[in-house]
């Protein structure tokens, strides 16, 4: 192996990642670095390259996967002619602004070409589930004319619809691969950043510190460190393997069974999905689809967001308290405060991209600034490390972050210059450039990471392209409202449904933009608030991942847990009940994601919430302060299904069951702890 190859094997952690894929991977985050600070072209060419650069890794990784043959000379020569091709819109960009909407025989060649390549990209990377459904959309838009009923269209040529998915800014280069091209990649870069950094090392001590030594604690730290993860990393599959290598054993060494385990951690790693700022990327999809401020977003997301690990630590307790599970001892859990103390300019990156995407700024130039400060993190820790004393090293912090708030008058140009002296420093300094593998380690990272989720996004564009050509999103918007009857609850569960089905196999941006397509205008329709209407499609394309029989996350988990995935999936229908719970709630009331002027609305719903959540789950796991019988468990169910619906006195008498029940609970455990003192 030569030198070269050692080096990419190292980045990579695999000898699979050939010099290739290492130097296209650093070609891609550069070209995607220096369009995202200095914007030297338009939007629809830096479309164009940034799926030209996803064919070419895709390809390569698929020769690297062979020996010297006649097919792995095929995926190179794809590799490369993929990459060519997405310069098309680059090198004729003028021409094809001329004779817009009268393509050429070129432009007809190229784009079945390239439109293809992502089909074939597609499967490669992510297996058969999206690329047919896809298929079916574009069959659809050629052959629209024979479907029966409200499904029928006027049929459309071959050049129409490759006019509509290549050259149009609605096809493989819409809305999706402009989101991934300009803010998708730069946050996943940006997550990966602070992986390298030793993010997950931090999370996972501050979590182990914090609740560790709690009842259930094992269980706690997954839940708390799959929510921390899920703010710079907002891959649900990808948090189940990293931190479930070590929490779902850890689970399992204090009494957790298997499948409630790997149940656990799915459930929290897909958590991370609905978790501001980032969301599994969907926030900035969705604030570019509804054209509103992406705070409002966040600010939508936020409430149900913490309801829902909420939700999932109280289950874990419970549990814990049915099982008689205890936690780690006090010796074996590091001091938060001591691992905060040791890592804390970690956090720095983190808390500037919160805080400039909060003030307003584009969530552009809110992650270039993040990603240049984690530069700064990992490029300036040996130097800080040189200093001895506590003082000189908050000093150093300072001092940098200072040069570094010069970007608001001075743009990116002086933090530049920055990250160039301390990649000087790293090259001169003894012991050579351990900060510099990690940045360049970073990079490949990210790139590998971004490619299932900018290709999904090329490739659902199809979609979007065949609904506004044939106007399919309408139609299925009528067949749904005339299911449902006029009837708002009938029309959620059949839009929750149909998200459920979409969104089986489908990773959470395809999954979003698939189901806000076709199913979120039929709750937009009967009068649900905009975003509350795409929320809920949001979440139950999320749920989906955890709901048999596909449940993906479960599934994840399961070589981990040696546990069933089915056994899993089904545990996780109980742990995640308040992803089920609270999108229907938001719906009634839509304060829940502060929708609303008034906090005290969104107080009381949230009180709702908490006590329908905490009741349901004693009624799922049998136990609140002791075990429950049958009946105690259906008394608690129907009261919290009683703060759940909103019919006239449901809420009255959900407060009343709720009250009476913790009271006589109380009560019985009080006679059985007073019979027991006796008897000793």
């Amino acid at each position: 192996m030569s030198a070269v190859d050692k080096e990419t094997s190292g980045v990579t952690g695999s000898e699979s990642v050939s010099r290739g894929v290492f130097w296209i991977a650093l070609a891609f985050v550069t070209f995607q670095l220096i369009t995202a600070i200095f914007s030297p072209l338009s939007s629809q060419v830096v479309r164009s390259v940034h799926v030209g650069f996803l064919l070419a890794l895709i390809f390569w990784m698929a020769a690297d996967q062979y020996r010297p043959t006649l097919l792995k000379a095929l995926f190179m020569l794809l590799a490369v002619g993929s990459f060519v091709l997405g310069l098309y819109h680059w090198v004729f960009e003028a021409d094809l602004v001329l004779r817009s909407g009268d393509p050429s025989m070129t432009d007809m060649v190229v784009g079945t070409l390239m439109v293809s390549l992502v089909f074939v990209g597609a499967y490669r990377l992510m297996g058969p589930a999206l690329p047919l459904i896809c298929l079916l959309f574009v069959l659809y838009g050629l052959f629209g004319e024979y479907m029966p009923g409200l499904f029928e269209s006027r049929g459309y040529g071959v050049d129409q619809v490759i006019n509509q998915l290549f050259l149009g800014t609605e096809g493989i280069f819409g809305i999706p691969t402009y989101v991934s091209s300009s803010y998708i990649f730069l946050f996943i870069l940006f997550g990966s950043f602070l992986e390298q950094a030793g993010m997950i090392r931090l999370f996972n001590d501050v979590a182990l510190g914090l609740v560790g030594s709690s009842q259930g604690g094992p269980a706690k730290v997954s839940v708390i460190s799959s929510a921390m993860m899920g703010t710079i990393n907002g891959s649900g599959v990808a948090n189940v393997v990293t931190t479930g290598q070590f929490t779902i054993p850890l689970m399992k060494r204090f009494g957790y069974q298997p499948a409630f385990a790997g149940a656990v951690e799915a459930t929290s790693s897909m958590g991370g999905q609905i978790m501001p700022p980032v969301m599994g990327a969907v926030a900035f999809i969705m604030a570019e689809t509804l054209n509103v401020p992406y705070i409002d977003i966040v600010k939508a997301a936020l409430v149900p967001a913490i309801l829902y690990f909420v939700t999932v630590l109280w289950m874990v307790h419970l549990e814990a308290g049915r099982l008689g599970l205890f936690g780690l001892s006090k010796e074996e859990c590091p001091n938060a405060w001591l691992a905060f103390k040791r890592d804390w300019y970690l956090i720095i990156p983190l808390a500037v991209l919160v805080f400039l995407l909060f003030s307003g700024y584009t969530p552009l130039f809110s992650g270039s600034v993040g990603l240049a400060m984690t530069a700064l993190v990992i490029l300036g820790s040996p130097l800080a490390l040189r200093m001895s004393a506590l003082w000189q090293r908050v000093l150093f912090w300072v001092a940098l972050g200072l040069l570094a708030s010069t970007f608001f008058k001075y743009g990116m140009v002086p933090v530049l210059l920055v990250i160039a002296l301390l990649v000087l420093f790293n090259l001169l300094r003894k012991g050579r450039a351990e900060a510099l593998h990690l940045t360049v380690q970073g990079m490949v990272q990210g790139a590998l990471h971004a490619l299932p989720v900018g290709i999904a996004c090329a490739l659902v564009g199809t979609i979007i392209a065949i609904m506004t050509l044939t106007g399919l999103a309408g139609n299925l918007t009528q067949a749904i409202l005339s299911l449902g009857a006029g009837s708002l609850f009938l029309s959620l569960v059949l839009t929750m449904l149909t998200s459920l089905v979409l969104g089986m196999g489908i990773p959470t941006i395809p999954n979003y933009i698939i189901t806000s397509s076709l199913v979120a205008p039929v709750l937009l329709e009967l009068g649900v608030p905009l975003i509350v209407s795409h929320m809920f499609v949001f979440y139950f394309g999320i749920m989906a991942d955890l709901t048999p029989p596909v449940a993906l996350a479960a599934f994840a988990a399961a070589p981990i847990a040696s546990a069933s995935g089915l056994k899993i999936s089904l545990n996780c229908l109980r742990i995640a009940m308040a992803g089920f719970v609270v999108p229907y709630m938001a719906v009634y009331s839509p304060a829940l994601m502060l929708q609303g002027d008034s906090y005290m609305a969104t107080a009381y719903v949230v009180v709702k919430a908490l006590i329908a959540i905490g009741l349901g789950g004693a009624a799922s796991i049998g136990f609140l302060f002791e075990r429950l019988r049958w009946w105690e468990r259906c008394w608690a169910a129907v009261a919290a299904l009683s703060l759940v619906v909103a019919l006239p006195a449901t809420d009255e008498a959900g407060f009343a069951l709720s009250a009476s029940f913790i009271a006589w609970h109380w009560w019985r455990r009080r006679q059985h702890a007073a019979l027991a003192i006796r008897g000793q």
